[in-house]
């Protein structure tokens, strides 16, 4: 039979079609695109959608179209529950009296409580007073359910450092210079001195703790305007000539870390107060004389009175309040307190007052635990 030139065209095209497809398939066939065995396949992965109150719920995806408004109210029904349900009372107390307690830069030690956390945690404890629950803690601005969680955490549980250890307080790490322990032991008497933001304030305390006398005066220039070193040199000079002379003068060696930016002022303004202190309380000595004023750490006394709560240290007004008491009840306290220091400075330290005699309290507190950590 004869072809035209039509038909054979169309018959050569066929095969080239056919041997097109071939060699397709064959190559289909090659990578086992169309040939996977079932157990090759991959397993589906079991995936929940979690409760965002609690994070302990969870329901799975599979099932999210029988998710309706009771299944939701069993999911969070842990979010009506108040936050001081999930605490202890013992676990309530240490976090309420850190967070009524502490002042603003040692509330900057706690975990997420930097920057303006901590300043609002301030301002709402000034204007409500001391918080009573761990629910009114959320009502400071920034601090919602969450990070309330984490900051409580960090308060009962603080992150272990090396250099932090749960032996006994030695005095001769946190005395600054190193002095001989035996002239320390032989001191009569000191002078326990701390600054702050616009005072300072001094203990005069004898080697049987006594409290000789017990002072603080206003500094007007302290952080207020422009920084004018003669202005700190007069307020300082007027406040040291009313020291007593003591063997050895304890400086309060602040605790403020120079990475926390924003209290960076304050650091400043206390190393200068701290350095004009060192400068005019030292008198002329020969080189191989021991220094009579030293740097206390503050840290040091905060363990001492287990003061320490997290990273940050609590205010020890109800330790004084507590030894001024004992001094007047007891036979032999603690800390022997003149009757007229005691009806001067029993109101000094009440919570409810704005200016709680800080810097009184933590002069003293620096003296006690100097003369008791030497007896150890």
């Amino acid at each position: 039979m004869l072809l035209d030139s039509q038909d054979v065209f169309l018959f050569g095209f066929c095969k080239v079609d056919d041997w097109i497809m071939s060699a397709l398939l064959s190559s289909l066939r090659h990578y086992s695109l169309f040939c996977r065995p079932p157990s090759s396949l991959p397993e589906y992965e079991l995936r929940f959608l979690h409760c965002t109150c609690c994070r302990r719920s969870k329901i799975m995806i599979s099932g999210l179209d029988i998710l309706n408004a009771s299944v939701s109210s069993e999911l969070c029904q842990e979010k009506d529950k108040p936050l001081d349900s999930y605490y202890t009372a013992e676990q309530r107390a240490v976090i309420l009296q850190c967070l009524n307690t502490s002042t603003e830069s040692e509330l900057e030690q706690v975990k997420l409580l930097r920057g303006r956390k901590a300043v609002n945690i301030v301002k709402y404890r000034t204007a409500h007073g001391p918080f009573n629950s761990l629910e009114s803690v959320m009502n400071v601005p920034l601090l919602k359910h969450k990070s309330a969680v984490i900051v409580f955490a960090s308060i009962l549980k603080p992150t272990d450092k090396k250099e932090r250890k749960k032996g006994k307080v030695h005095l001769a790490k946190f005395i600054r210079p190193e002095v001989d322990r035996a002239l320390l032991e032989d001191a009569s008497s000191i002078v326990s001195i701390v600054c702050g933001t616009n005072k300072i304030a001094w203990t005069h305390m004898d080697r049987a703790r006594t409290v000789l006398d017990w002072q603080q005066a206003e500094c007007k220039s302290f952080m207020k305007g422009m920084y004018m070193a003669s202005d700190y040199l007069e307020d300082i000079s007027t406040v040291i000539s009313s020291f007593p002379p003591a063997d050895f003068f304890l400086v309060e060696k602040p605790s403020i870390s120079p990475q926390n930016t924003s209290l960076y002022p304050v650091l400043v303004h206390l190393r200068t107060v701290e350095a004009m202190l060192f400068a005019l309380l030292t008198p002329a000595r020969e080189p191989e004389s021991p220094p009579k004023v030293l740097n206390m750490m503050r840290t040091a006394v905060g363990r001492h009175f287990n003061l320490i709560v997290g990273d940050c240290r609590t205010s020890g007004a109800e330790r004084v309040r507590k030894m001024m008491t004992e001094s007047v009840m007891k036979q032999d306290p603690r800390v022997l307190f003149p009757h007229d220091l005691v009806l001067k400075h029993r109101n000094s330290f009440q919570m409810s007052s704005r200016n709680r005699g800080e810097e009184l309290c933590d002069a003293l507190l620096q003296a006690v635990a100097f003369f008791e950590l030497l007896r150890e």
